[in-house]
């Protein structure tokens, strides 16, 4: 079960994402368990996969939502930087970046289970 600590642990700005979600842990933790497995990863990686950089903007943009307002920086950090290289309509190998963010929201969801 997720913890605070682990959150604080694995890099999260627990105290900002509480802050976000009016200090209210429980309704924390709950949003944090549901971004670990969120269907904008897998959308965010066919969409690179097709080359359809505009479906993964979208995507990665609304990942960085999720993640910014829970403050997950570990796995927000790669993802806002995919956002702005999206944004900016740059068409590059993003596989480092993907493996970056897939390993960050696996050692997520291992923390949420």
């Amino acid at each position: 079960m997720v913890t605070i600590d682990a959150l604080k642990s694995f890099g999260a700005n627990t105290d900002e994402g509480l802050a976000r979600c009016v200090n209210m842990e429980a309704l924390y933790l709950k949003l944090v368990n549901t971004a670990a497995s969120d269907e904008g990863y897998d959308k965010l990686q066919s969409a690179l996969d097709a080359h359809d950089f505009s479906a993964a903007f979208d995507a990665a943009h609304g990942l960085k939502g999720v993640l910014a307002n829970l403050a997950l920086t570990p796995i927000l950090e790669p993802v806002a930087e995919v956002t702005e290289l999206l944004r900016a309509g740059k068409d590059m190998d993003y596989s480092s970046y993907m493996n970056t963010i897939l390993q960050k929201r696996d050692e997520l969801k291992a923390i949420c289970s």
